[in-house]
């Protein structure tokens, strides 16, 4: 390479009904959301999906479905 940073664009592939994403968590949280996630019998992912979605609308930057 040439030194130059890449810049990483949004990639938005037609027909795909959702994007996978790698995210860290300090261990606090991490652990919170697992015991969220037992409680209320579902996935750690979901339990983030629906975190993130309600953070976005909070913001007015998604549309409700």
């Amino acid at each position: 390479m040439d030194g130059r940073k890449r810049i990483r664009r949004p990639i938005k592939p037609k027909g795909v009904a959702s994007i996978r994403a790698s995210i860290s968590f300090p261990p606090g949280v991490y652990v919170v959301l697992e015991q969220i996630a037992r409680q209320k019998k579902v996935s750690l992912a979901w339990v983030v999906r629906d975190a993130v979605e309600q953070y976005v609308k909070e913001q007015g930057r998604l549309e409700e479905e």
